[in-house]
């Protein structure tokens, strides 16, 4: 049996399989439902979703414009357009007294495991860098300053150029535990199931802002881990998506 049946065999659910119980069901506490900012270091307002004015796109409009986009213009997006485009794939709608958190995309359980780094390129009013969306507070936190990042999130991300070119890489990062706490080891199809939502509402809120996306799959998972500072085991990269506007000329 292959890594990947062996995957799918071992968290699948069988009528003839012993029930798990997960931690939930144990009386253990959840995990918090966002790690917590890192302390010392100043956050970075971002534009009020509520207050953006972005152009309409109807949704038949946006997926029939949808595909992948590997070419961009050298131009910066705005704060207001960089808001619009973390509230379209993490943003928060309400915290509720469960608690958990409701979203605008979906998550199996609302269990939301996710959270958002940004390699930052070419964003009015920020440094080049990585960054940390904290979803909760709709701000930012710098992690990693410098244009070196650049380069170094393109080596990391197989040096496909579209990472070099973007004007913002979006790095989805997976606490485990998070969906674990609830669904045990079927947890981890969970996680995969709910990369492919965000990344698709990065893909339909691009056309409002005449920006192109590629989602990437293909990048070096043990030194991504290490170059921000992951325990694997509870932290882990689970996607990626360069970012950018759409080139004037032919493009991929």
């Amino acid at each position: 049996m292959g890594i990947g049946q062996q995957f799918l065999h071992d968290t699948r659910y069988a009528v003839d399989m012993p029930e798990q119980q997960s931690d939930q069901e144990k009386g253990l506490p959840q995990p918090p439902l966002e790690l917590p900012p890192d302390a010392g270091i100043p956050m970075i307002g971002l534009p009020d979703p509520k207050t953006l004015k972005i152009a309409d796109v109807d949704l038949r409009t946006a997926i029939d414009r949808r595909h992948s986009v590997r070419l961009y213009r050298d131009e910066p997006l705005s704060m207001e357009e960089l808001s619009y485009l973390l509230w379209c794939t993490q943003g928060v709608k309400a915290v509720t007294p469960r608690p958990c958190t409701l979203r605008t995309v979906p998550s199996g359980g609302a269990r939301h495991a996710f959270e958002t780094y940004l390699m930052i390129r070419a964003i009015t009013g920020l440094e080049p860098g990585i960054y940390r969306f904290l979803a909760i507070e709709h701000k930012l936190q710098f992690v990693r300053p410098g244009t070196q990042t650049l380069q170094d999130v393109t080596h990391l991300c197989a040096d496909q150029k579209m990472v070099a070119l973007s004007a913002v890489t979006f790095i989805w990062t997976a606490v485990p535990y998070r969906m674990i706490w609830r669904y045990s080891q079927r947890a981890y199809r969970g996680l995969f199931l709910d990369a492919g939502h965000v990344c698709q509402n990065l893909y339909l809120a691009a056309e409002a802002i005449d920006c192109g996306v590629c989602a990437i799959n293909a990048f070096l998972d043990d030194e991504f881990n290490t170059y921000l500072g992951f325990n694997p085991e509870q932290q882990f990269v689970i996607y990626c998506a360069s970012l950018g506007k759409k080139p004037t000329g032919p493009h991929e």
